[in-house]
């Protein structure tokens, strides 16, 4: 894993931003794996700034969103295909066919899960992952406990990542107990990886992940089996190393 240290979580979005568009604007076709959550909000702004400032394109992109709750109207204020088109896909041009997000409202779930992967192959993969990490070292909605075989699949929430998650709503008991996500081996079949990772609050996962050894009690530590990944990290996530 390579690790890039910068100063502010400002200079971490926009490096982040810049390193997708020389891939977008270098190839005629590109695949990108989004994350949603408060760490990748800052990309998304600084995409859609080259995408009005400089013109860039995304006529030619395709994305797949790691996750989505169970449970939620993709219109729910606090689904995350509401999220993706509040942050992102309203201001560029993108093809709405493109856009793949998987669906947490369906009435067969695991035929959810299958059809996702489906699609994620016949589009003939992920070029680049984004990520984040919860300070558990999840990744996507991949729990501790999580098999690093893992595809596609529904995951019961903990209450740690359900109460990181409930200031997105109106009270901690409307937070969903289940999402259906990406799973390890889904995420590690990508061609790239960057792993996002800002504040002193994840200072400790970065320090872990960094230090310790493959454990799937900490899923981000499976990115140590990829051999492409690069860890952005703003200055208050490095204090730790």
């Amino acid at each position: 894993m390579k690790l890039r240290v910068v100063e502010s979580y400002d200079e971490m979005s926009k490096l982040t931003a810049k390193e997708i568009v020389t891939r977008i604007t270098t190839n005629h076709s590109f695949t990108l794996g989004l994350a949603t959550g408060s760490t990748p909000e800052g990309v998304y702004k600084s995409l859609i700034e080259e995408h009005k400032r400089n013109g860039i394109s995304f006529e030619n992109v395709s994305t797949f969103n790691l996750d989505e709750y169970i449970g939620l109207d993709p219109i729910h204020k606090n689904s995350y295909h509401c999220f993706m088109q509040q942050k992102l896909f309203s201001y560029i041009n993108i093809f709405k066919s493109n856009i793949h997000i998987p669906k947490g409202n369906t009435s067969n779930h695991q035929e959810e899960c299958l059809h996702y992967e489906s699609i994620i192959k016949a589009s003939g993969g992920i070029a680049l992952q984004i990520l984040g990490i919860g300070k558990n070292g999840h990744i996507g909605f991949n729990e501790p406990g999580t098999d690093f075989s893992s595809r596609t699949h529904i995951v019961n929430l903990t209450e740690s990542t359900r109460a990181a998650n409930a200031r997105f709503f109106s009270t901690p008991e409307e937070v969903p107990t289940q999402a259906i996500t990406m799973g390890i081996s889904s995420i590690l079949d990508s061609k790239e990886i960057f792993l996002l990772v800002s504040g002193h609050q994840k200072a400790e996962a970065l320090h872990k992940l960094l230090t310790t050894d493959c454990d799937n009690m900490f899923p981000a530590s499976s990115l140590k089996n990829h051999s492409n990944v690069t860890i952005i990290a703003d200055s208050d996530a490095a204090t730790l190393l």
